[in-house]
């Protein structure tokens, strides 16, 4: 992979994205420029026509090079990256089904309706109950593997609402909310009788909303993999894709360090470059050093991932410490431009509202530091038998 040859592209593509209004317009232009450059193949396995990297295996998806995407997208456009990493999370899941058993016919249309991006993915997971706490899902899905399923529920927060061509639905087979078996996988075309969508605006820009099941009927091959094995698919499919969250903050960061590091020497006050006042050079250090914290963090969880060993520590902390340091880089670039900073159309002000969301989503920063600690303390008491 040529980095700077994907830069150039991040460039001109925020360019067109940015040349159209409105949520839905920017994300169809966001795919299509996308699927042009060859780079929602990177979002797919090699299995089924996706790129393939070195050291990864062919069922699996690079997330080294998943996270060099993101970090370079973001830099550019958020939307850019939305559109790209949503191509994975929600047909990944149909990946890890299909590794459970058998290959359905429609399968090999789907991925390639992903890569041309003529069709968008969603993944469906959160529920207004079941956000962190995957075990209440109490979206329901009755039937068997033989006859069919009919699901019935509702889902909340799910990126690409209103714009899917397939949603991946984690819903239950047995058991009540609140049980962490008899959860399924299901693929449901967004066409299906019973499919309903109210979309909602969130603080920076991404096509999302409710999506509803009122009796959607599927057919025995919709359910990915085996019944009851839905959960180690939605947590397989996080856990690749967690660590690019990292990486899409980084982005983020870096653009907004960089903005700073331009109005700093521009801007002119006491009759010297802001850059000149201590006090701010001291941030910009700051800012340096916790970038640069964060992609060591990063690189380490990705290459881990890659090589398919245990990697929950680095990736729990390379995406709470990316995505916390974010927020805190992208609020002191808001505030190195002052009045500036919090004008609608200003890049930092955009940045400020983008990064936002990345401490909550694909395991908030709260449940991260829940892991870490019991990471901790598992090694201390580890050492204290030895």
């Amino acid at each position: 992979m040529n980095l700077s040859e994907l830069e150039a592209f991040a460039r001109t593509a925020a360019e067109r994205i940015e040349a159209v209004e409105g949520e839905g317009e920017q994300a169809q232009v966001a795919l299509q420029v996308l699927a042009e450059g060859g780079w929602l193949r990177w979002t797919v396995p090699a299995a089924w026509g996706g790129a393939q990297h070195a050291g990864v295996s062919a069922e699996r998806i690079g997330v080294r090079a998943l996270c060099d995407a993101r970090k370079t997208f973001t830099y550019a456009s958020g939307m850019l990256d939305v559109m790209f990493v949503e191509q994975g999370l929600g047909s990944f899941p149909i990946a890890l089904g299909a590794a459970q058993g058998d290959r359905a016919p429609w399968m090999e249309a789907v991925f390639q309706g992903v890569l041309a991006g003529t069709t968008i993915s969603a993944f469906a997971l959160t529920e207004t109950g079941a956000g962190s706490d995957l075990a209440a899902v109490a979206t329901r899905a009755e039937g068997n593997a033989e006859q069919g399923w009919v699901l019935n529920g509702e889902k909340t927060f799910i990126s690409n609402a209103g714009i899917a061509g397939f949603y991946t639905v984690l819903a239950r087979t047995q058991g009540q909310p609140g049980d962490r078996d008899g959860l399924s996988m299901f693929y449901v075309p967004a066409e299906a009788e019973g499919v309903s969508v109210e979309r909602f605006a969130v603080m920076a820009p991404h096509p999302i909303g409710t999506v509803r099941f009122e009796g959607v009927r599927l057919e025995p091959d919709q359910c990915l993999g085996a019944p009851g094995k839905g959960m180690a698919i939605a947590l397989g499919t996080l856990a690749t894709f967690r660590t690019s969250v990292a990486a899409a903050a980084l982005g983020f960061s870096r653009r907004a360090f960089d903005e700073s590091v331009r109005h700093l020497e521009q801007r002119v006050q006491f009759g010297r470059p802001l850059s000149a006042f201590q006090g701010l050079r001291f941030d910009l250090a700051e800012m340096d050093v916790r970038l640069r914290a964060g992609e060591l963090l990063m690189q380490e969880a990705a290459e881990l991932v890659d090589l398919e060993v245990d990697s929950g520590t680095e990736v729990a902390r390379a995406k709470y410490y990316a995505t916390e340091n974010a927020s805190w880089i992208c609020d002191r670039a808001v505030q190195h431009l002052g009045g500036l900073g919090v004008k609608r159309g200003q890049i930092v002000e955009r940045l400020y509202r983008e990064v936002r969301a990345l401490r909550i989503y694909e395991g908030t920063s709260e449940v991260q530091k829940l892991l870490l600690g019991k990471a901790a303390l598992e090694r201390f008491r580890e050492r204290s038998v030895d």
